[in-house]
């Protein structure tokens, strides 16, 4: 009696979560956070809202947990893996480069970055939602840029590169490149960007 009792305590959730998050990652990855609904949500994660409210939170605590899932997966973990795993930084921003070119047009998934993309638009009342993905594209920028000023440490780049200018360029190229995914170039069309843009390494 005890062990069933055991079972059946407490109303199962009735869906997999990580199935729903995956959903509404590749929700908000197409279509941004603003214009997506929680209909669209529910219905894309095939869950009540009640269910979303109760798993999830709110909309804007969901997309911060779409955003973080997002991070883990090969789309959201290239720049990081590259700027640790290369032996020097140009191989790190060449490769950073290449994989954007093939990753932002994957088929597999929406074009472009979440993070990049995900935030345009945004109204005035959800400024926390533009200023989280500011502050992670930030930091992206300030890894980049550290690790541009090793190289230089290292003699790897000469002393009067300017490795926050170097930065600033290569990460607009990388924010361009996803946005011309989300305009239709092809993976092709950004590779010929991303040669062209190493081009300018000193």
């Amino acid at each position: 009696m005890s062990g069933k009792a055991g079972a059946t305590r407490g109303r199962p959730r009735g869906f997999d979560r990580e199935t729903a998050l995956a959903a509404a990652v590749l929700l908000f990855w197409e279509r941004g956070y603003e214009t997506t609904s929680i209909g669209e949500l529910t219905e894309a994660m095939g869950i009540r809202p009640g269910s979303l409210y109760a798993a999830f939170g709110d909309k804007e605590t969901l997309f911060k947990e779409a955003v973080r899932a997002y991070g883990s997966t090969p789309a959201g973990t290239f720049i990081p893996a590259a700027l640790t795993e290369e032996p020097t930084a140009r191989d790190a921003f060449s490769r950073i480069l290449r994989e954007a070119a093939a990753n932002y047009c994957d088929p597999s998934h929406p074009p472009g970055c979440l993070i990049i993309s995900a935030g345009a638009n945004v109204t005035a009342q959800d400024s926390a939602v533009a200023a989280f993905l500011r502050e992670i594209r930030e930091s992206n920028l300030a890894t980049m840029r550290e690790r541009l000023s090793q190289a230089q440490r290292d003699g790897e780049l000469p002393p009067d590169a300017d490795t926050d200018a170097l930065a600033g360029y290569y990460g607009t190229v990388i924010q361009g490149m996803s946005q011309r995914s989300r305009d239709g170039a092809t993976a092709a069309e950004l590779a010929r960007v991303a040669e062209l843009a190493l081009t300018v390494w000193p």
